[in-house]
């Protein structure tokens, strides 16, 4: 189905660099190098020292990028309860991500290339307008969402870890074997800056915001025990309007109670996880240290991350024990529109 910008209130203006890679509905909801599949090949297990976001030597984004930021402090936004409401006060969250799914691995895949990986064209079908031009270092087998036949999303996000740079695509399908790729929309993202869209574009994603920042990875809850940036999740009803960091949005509803693509969620401090498994217990914090961000149109309180065999889809079905009562929304801006 389917941006970025930062301060108590999160501003363009705090991150000048962030506005400069400058507007339309559309959606976006084990190859070559490592891959964050669990499949063929290395799992995407890269961090190394630091913070535990990294990608090799690359970080996701500066420290005091929105995506990394602690909002454990931040005010509860005074329409938070009905955000809430609109989302599902007594819905559940569920993790969109773990092992396998009638036969195709859950969550959104991703693969680490090094720099010398060879480019390839992308041919755009749907809103190249708003997308940036290919070559794109995908290899021929990089995992897609869903697998090879799906007829969903299909992203596809390739992280160039020697140059620090991340693409991904929307609804894409390989072609020639690989040799070119032919998807809906893509976005390219240097991981060394605040980087983001125009306003009014779209990415691969309804909010024009990266996909691989707020991935869970199995990486980071299960080996390091602990993830540092908030994470991406999904609502089934949205309105005409966007927060930054994101910077575009997929909805015609004025309705001000809907919640607008780069709402941010966190959850109260109160809120007991000790019961939960381990990985329940690691999300938990990452959900009241750095929250979660409004990115697309789906399933309300679906939260993403990175498909892993290693999961245990057992321990992480703990997730669908919690009730969106247990979030408040902070206020991170006003909701503006295009």
């Amino acid at each position: 189905m389917r941006i970025l910008a930062i301060g108590v209130v999160l501003s363009c203006a705090a991150v000048a660099t962030a506005c400069s890679k400058s507007s339309s509905e559309n959606g976006g909801t084990g190859g070559s190098g490592n891959t964050g599949t669990g499949g063929s090949g290395n799992t995407g297990n890269t961090s190394t020292g630091g913070s535990n976001t990294n990608i090799g030597n690359c970080s996701v984004f500066p420290g005091d990028n929105p995506w990394n930021t602690d909002v454990s402090a931040f005010a509860v936004h005074p329409n938070s309860d009905n955000f809430i409401d609109s989302i599902g006060r007594a819905t559940t969250m569920h993790p969109d991500f773990g092992t396998v799914w009638d036969g195709a691995p859950i969550g959104i895949p991703y693969v680490v290339v090094p720099g010398t990986q060879p480019l390839v064209p992308i041919n755009y079908v749907a809103y190249g307008d708003e997308s940036d031009p290919g070559p794109y270092p995908v290899p021929p087998d990089a995992p897609i969402e869903g697998g090879p036949a799906s007829d969903g999303d299909r992203h596809v996000l390739t992280i160039d870890a020697d140059n620090c740079v991340l693409y991904e695509l929307y609804r894409a399908f390989p072609q020639g074997g690989g040799t070119s790729w032919d998807a809906d929309s893509g976005a390219t993202w240097d991981l060394t800056i605040h980087d983001t869209r125009p306003v009014g574009w779209t990415s691969a994603d309804a909010a024009g915001l990266p996909i691989f920042p707020g991935l869970a990875r199995y990486d980071e809850v299960v080996e390091a025990g602990v993830v540092e940036h908030a994470l991406r999740f999904t609502v089934s009803s949205s309105q005409n309007g966007y927060i930054l960091p994101a910077l575009h949005y997929a909805s015609s509803d004025p309705n001000p109670n809907l919640p607008p693509m780069g709402l941010r969620v966190r959850m109260k401090a109160g809120y007991d996880c000790s019961t939960y498994s381990a990985e329940a217990q690691v999300l938990c914090t990452a959900f009241k240290t750095y929250g979660l961000i409004v990115a697309d149109n789906g399933s309300d309180w679906y939260v993403s991350g990175a498909p892993d065999s290693r999961w245990s889809d057992e321990n992480l079905a703990d997730l669908g024990n919690i009730p969106g009562d247990a979030f408040e929304v902070v206020y991170t801006g006003d909701v503006q529109t295009y």
